[in-house]
Order: structure tokens, then sequence, then C-alpha cells
């Protein structure tokens, strides 16, 4: 049979390979070096070691030479992945991706383990009929808002997210494209290919116990993360002091105080609301809120910089100077929101924003202001300043970087924020449209889609180039082509052939059930190393093989490929949407293994005890 050949003799470059692959995978464990340096590393060692000990085609030309082993550096893959990462920052940039984090976030109730649930089914629904790369790309900053709304690390909901997508795509053949390579190695090799739902049963049972395990069990195994700047600028919960003037379009003209809370901006504390010369103080009985009227509200930087997000002028106070803001340079372009201090001997100080002309030297404009533990309750136009007044500014960039040679006031470096450009929203969302429907109809390759995608946001201006140069992460440039390249050096040295055939020698005489739970794990540990892809293509004829030999219906076997190589989740190098995450939620390598190893055991053990069952072996 396939299956029951003889096991090959391991050579040299086999054992080379397998040395190379576990030095790797130490550096990326330990982090002492950069990943992109092991990355780099490896591949250099690689083609060291194959120029001088070539391992020669039927051609004649060396399989493992340099220009193959670097080819993952154009492999499609990686351009869709740092393609897919520029459209999703458009798409963060015009703020479009947060009116759905709005949705998830009303949808949950205010419940964190609600929300989060909901999130997860319906990344998990949309993997299994997108391609699950971009489903990650557009709900990281959607729950990158439900961490911050509920008070989480990014990196308790990150990884779950990479699971609940990678399960998602295990429910259809057009799931994820490891699916699609069983399904065509299988029409290769005599056998009926899969259809679009034959999986979809044993898909939804695996999916759902580990939806529940990724939900219950792997956030207690993350480490608690958060970026230095987060933990800058959320330290001590601090509250600034804003304004909002109640215009005739407002949302909150008409609203009376029920418990002294009028339902307006939840996540603000109304201290007063200034009538012309009248000022009403809490519990604000029988106020009724006309135009006209301004809230002084006390809020934290990141509940100000929400509202700001979904409307520009909310916070905006009107000075009283007879200028023209109109002309602000402040309301055009870029948008970027940061905080600078009062500097000693200040010219500002004892003088209150009316008096000091700030917006118009500076174009930028001040939104809010906190007093060290003071909690006022004047609007801040009419508040004299003082050494030591933090204000939060908005400017364009430019501006805002100006504030460095200021006598007045002392710029936080650490605090500077770029704002949604709200006027791209339709251009962004066209594009990515776009991108979606040229996609999935076939007229275009993914690569050549998501490409022009790219090319689009920042031809029409949604992102400048420098912000499409930092959405690309260096990890992911580096790591993809690595990986590519063991996997490589894995098949032509014969060494996943070797592993594979070597299970199968000691498991002779093992009942069906036995052979494919085995089989299910070597394959599950194996993607992890040489990604879920090579793995896919790798071990479908090895499938065949046994399923021949054991007299047992191939489907069976050719499902647990499937499954299994889906399961490389417990490295960032086994699966993209891993590599996804790695940024955003602060992850080292070592985290991976933390919750992915896990993760693979509960669903080699569901597949185990339902498969036989299902297939009838």
């Amino acid at each position: 049979m396939h299956a029951a050949a003889a096991i090959e003799t391991p050579n040299f470059a086999m054992w080379l390979t397998f040395a190379l692959i576990l030095g790797a995978l130490a550096f990326y464990a330990v982090e002492k070096v950069a990943v992109e340096i092991t990355s780099l590393g490896v591949l250099g060692a690689f083609m060291l070691f194959f120029h001088f000990l070539p391992i020669a085609g039927e051609d004649g030309r060396n399989l493992l030479a340099a220009d193959r082993l670097i080819a993952g550096f154009a492999n499609p893959a990686l351009i869709t992945v740092l393609a897919l990462l520029v459209i999703g920052q458009g798409m963060v940039r015009a703020g479009v991706l947060d009116r759905g984090a709005r949705i998830v976030l009303s949808a949950g109730g205010g419940k964190s383990w609600l929300t989060i649930l909901i999130t997860l089914i319906v990344v998990l629904i949309i993997s299994g009929f997108l391609n699950n790369i971009p489903v990650v790309v557009i709900f990281i900053p959607i729950m990158e808002a439900v961490a911050v709304r509920f008070g989480a690390s990014p990196s308790k909901v990150m990884m779950p997210l990479s699971f609940a997508a990678v399960l998602g795509g295990m429910t259809t053949i057009i799931g994820s494209g490891t699916n699609l390579l069983v399904s065509g190695a299988l029409d290769e090799l005599g056998e009926k290919p899969f259809d679009f739902f034959q999986f979809t049963a044993p898909g939804i049972v695996l999916a759902a116990a580990g939806l529940a395990f990724v939900l219950l069990v792997v956030p207690k195994l993350l480490p608690d993360r958060a970026s230095m700047a987060n933990q800058f600028m959320e330290v001590d919960g601090r509250h600034f002091l804003a304004q909002i003037t109640v215009t005739a379009k407002s949302e909150v003209v008409g609203l009376t105080a029920i418990g002294g809370i009028f339902g307006a901006y939840p996540d603000m504390t109304l201290r007063s609301i200034q009538r012309e010369d009248e000022a009403f103080l809490p519990p604000f009985e029988e106020v009724t809120l006309q135009p006209g009227d301004i809230m002084v509200v006390a809020a934290t930087r990141s509940a100000l910089s929400d509202a700001l997000a979904h409307d520009p002028g909310l916070l905006v106070p009107n000075l009283q100077d007879g200028r023209d803001e109109d002309e602000g340079r402040w309301r055009q372009g870029e948008r970027v929101l940061a905080e600078v201090m009062v500097a000693p001997a200040s010219r500002m100080a004892s003088l209150n924003l009316n008096m000091i002309g700030f917006r118009h030297k500076t174009h930028c404009v001040v939104l809010g202001m906190q007093r060290r533990a003071r909690m006022m309750r004047t609007r801040i136009t009419d508040i004299r300043l003082e050494e030591g007044d933090v204000l939060l500014v908005q400017g364009q960039p430019e501006d805002i970087s100006a504030l460095r040679k200021s006598d007045d006031v002392v710029l936080l470096e650490w605090s500077a924020e770029e704002l949604p450009a709200l006027d791209h929203a339709k251009r962004a969302t066209g594009t990515f449209l776009l991108v979606i429907l040229l996609a999935a109809t076939g007229v275009l390759p993914v690569v050549a889609a998501t490409m022009i995608g790219a090319v689009v946001m920042v031809a029409t201006g949604v992102l400048s180039l420098n912000m499409a140069a930092r959405s690309l992460d260096s990890k992911i440039f580096t790591m993809i082509p690595a990986a590519l390249a063991m996997g490589l050096a894995m098949q032509v040295t014969g060494g996943a052939q070797y592993l594979a055939q070597h299970l199968i020698h000691l498991l002779q005489g093992a009942a069906p059930a036995v052979v494919l739970s085995a089989f299910f794990l070597l394959i599950a540990g194996l993607s992890n190393v040489i990604s879920a892809k090579a793995a896919a293509v790798l071990f479908t004829p090895i499938a065949v093989g046994i399923a021949h030999e054991l007299d047992v219906p191939v489907e069976a076997f050719a499902v647990a490929v499937v499954f299994a190589a889906n399961c490389a989740v417990a490295t960032p190098i086994g699966y993209q949407t891993s590599l996804l995450v790695m940024g955003p939620g602060h992850y080292t390598f070592a985290d991976f293994a933390r919750g992915g190893i896990p993760l693979i055991i509960v669903i080699w053990l569901t597949f185990t005890l339902f498969a036989p069952w299902y297939y009838g072996i």
C-alpha cells in the first residue's frame, strides 16, 4: 500500500533541517533575539547549507537553491496579508469599523462575557464563508474597542479572535485555503473531491467544543499585557473637564433628567449645565435641555476620544472673540489628539481660553482640561489656567509637533493619537466592498484584488503613504517567508514523509479509530511548524494510502487532514491570523503555545470521540 512503504532512511540533510527548525523555534520562544532577526537568520542558514549541500531534482537543479528558499517574499499569501493590513488600517482611519464596535457593544447589553461571545460567534460564522484573514483584520479594532469598553487587556481577546476565525474556517470548503488544497489533492489522486458542506457537521461539532474552550479557558491562560502607551494614557483613570454645546440638531434636545441622569453620553459625568447667565447643578431636577445650553462634563480621555470619533465638533468650545473659526486648520486634514501641560512661567497662566488666542496662534483647539485632583463645574472657556494644568488639544500632525517649540506648553510626547477621518468613510467602505466583490466572484485573484484595494486606499487619500507603511508589520514580512522555507525544506529532504511513515509503522495492527486519532495528532503538531497549507498538501496522499490499506472510507482520513492542518494555532508561524493578532495582543512566541496547545488537545479529543462514530469506523 502507499502508507506501508518502507520507512525512508534518514539522511544528513533531513537531520540538518530538523536541527535548524528546532533552533528557530527555540529562538522564537525565548525571544532573546528579535523575531525578524531569527526569521532572516534561519533563511540565511538554509541558503548557506543547501548551497554547499545541494539536493538535485530530476532536471539536475538544486531543489533548495537560494531563489526557491526566498520565494516566500513573493508568495501571494504574504502579499495578500500585507495588502489587507493596509486596507484594514484604512477602515480604521475612516472610522468605519468603530460603528461595528458600537453595534456589538449594544448587542451585549453591557455584559462583557456576552459581548465577547456574540463577537466570537459572528467571527466564527463569517469565517465559514470568507477568507479568515480579512475577517480578523476587520474585527481586530472591534475587539480592541470591546477590550477598552470593559477595561480588559487586548491580550485577553486577540488570540481568542484568531482562534474563532480558525474554528469557523473548518466548517465549509471555502472557509480556508487549506480546505481547498485538500479537496484539490483528492481530485488529483483520483478520489472524489469535497462538496461544499461535506464536512460541515463534524466541523460544527469541533467548532462548538473549541469555541466553548476559547471563551471560558483560553483568556485565563494568557498573560495580561497592555501597550506602554495605553498604560500611560489610562493611568489613574484621569478625567478631563470638557464642554458640549447643545445645538438645534443635537440628540439631547428635549431630554429631561431621570434620577439626575439624562441618558446621553453614558461614559461622561455631567457636572453642570450653563444656560446664559444661569447654572444648573446635579441632580438637575425639572431641567430640560434646550439649544444653546452648554453641558460641562468630566470624562476619561478614552471616552472623549470615542465621542470625537463619531462627532468631530462635539467638544469644540465656542470662543467669544469674534474671529472666524471656520478657517481653522484644526478642522481640516488629518486630526491628532494630544495632551500638553501649561509650563512654569507660561504666559497663558491666569488667562482663560477666550483671552489667550491659543486656537489662532497654534491652529490647535483645546477640547478639555485637567487640574490635578480638582473637579470643577465651570465651563472650560471661563477657567483661568494655572501652571501644571493639562490640556487635551486637537490639531493637524505638523501643528501638534510644532507645540514642542512653545515656551508656554510642554507637549506630552506619548499622548499623540490619530483620530478617525470620518469624511473618508464612504471611500474606505467602497474600496473594501470592491475588494470583497472582486475576490469573492473570482473576477480577480485575491492577491490582485487586495493589492488594488491597498493602492486605492492611498490614492484616494484615505491613508497617506506614511500611514500605509506604518501599518505593515515587519514580523509578518519576515516570518511567513521563513515558515514557507522551513516547510519546503521538510518536504524536499523527506523529513515530513519520514515522520508520517514512522507513525504508520508504529501503529500497524491498531484499530482504524486509533490510527485515525494518531494521524490527526501528527498532522496537528507538524502544521504548527510547516504551516497549515504545507501540511495539507503533504499529508493528503498519505491519508488516501492509509484509508485504502485499512479498507475504511477515504473521507474520514481526508477530513482529518482538513481539521488537523487547521490546528496550526500553537505557534504564530503556523497560521496567518496568528501573525495578525500578535502585535495588537502584545504576544510573545510562547504565548501561542499557552493558548494553542490546550485548544489543539480539545479539538483532537473531540475529533477522536466523534469522527469514528460519524464515519462508521
